[in-house]
């Protein structure tokens, strides 16, 4: 599992992994994601709260690495969120921006600050010897660069919040408006 992080995190600061940006719908990937990952999220007893209140929000972005990178943070999810809280998942536009975020409550203490969490080879909690290398949001953080878009997170006490930042292609209802 480290060899293949560590070829994929090379392969992603280095630029050679082929970008194909293309007008999506991330309520419908966001979909797809939550359908793939539902059966483990149930397994984990992590019920899925979505909010997408737009059945479609499209902005410039490869399908197979926005994939890579909701699996990342769903993996993480079903790896260590606490058992019995919810995941929410929420997509929203805001202006010409689009929000994709992954909220749920750590099962560990988050014993480090948000940045810390996406330098190489950190894990959440020291104490943990579960399987990850320590690269998965380093690797999402470059994969959301190669596509234009932003991945911050934000921990508030065992609070984790993973947000994806795109520019939306998508004109908003009042755009549209004669």
């Amino acid at each position: 599992k480290l060899t293949v992080d560590l070829v994929e995190m090379s392969k992603a600061s280095s630029g050679s992994i082929p970008v194909n940006l293309a007008p999506v719908n991330v309520v419908e990937l966001v979909n797809q994601a939550l359908a793939e990952y539902e059966e483990k999220l149930q397994r984990a007893n992590l019920p899925v709260v979505l909010t997408a209140p737009q059945p479609e929000i499209l902005v410039s972005a490869d399908g197979r690495l926005f994939w890579r990178v909701m699996d990342n943070l769903l993996g993480n999810c079903v790896k260590y969120a606490q058992p019995g809280t919810r995941v929410y998942v929420d997509v929203v536009k805001y202006e010409k921006k689009v929000m994709i975020s992954v909220k749920n409550i750590s099962q560990a203490e988050l014993n480090l600050p948000a940045e810390e969490l996406m330098e190489r080879f950190v894990r959440g909690d020291s104490a943990r010897n579960t399987e990850g290398s320590g690269l998965g949001l380093n690797i999402a953080k470059t994969l959301m660069s190669l596509q234009k878009g932003k991945l911050n997170l934000v921990i508030d006490g065992d609070l984790f919040k993973a947000v994806l930042l795109f520019n939306c292609l998508s004109p908003t209802p009042e755009e549209n408006a004669p």
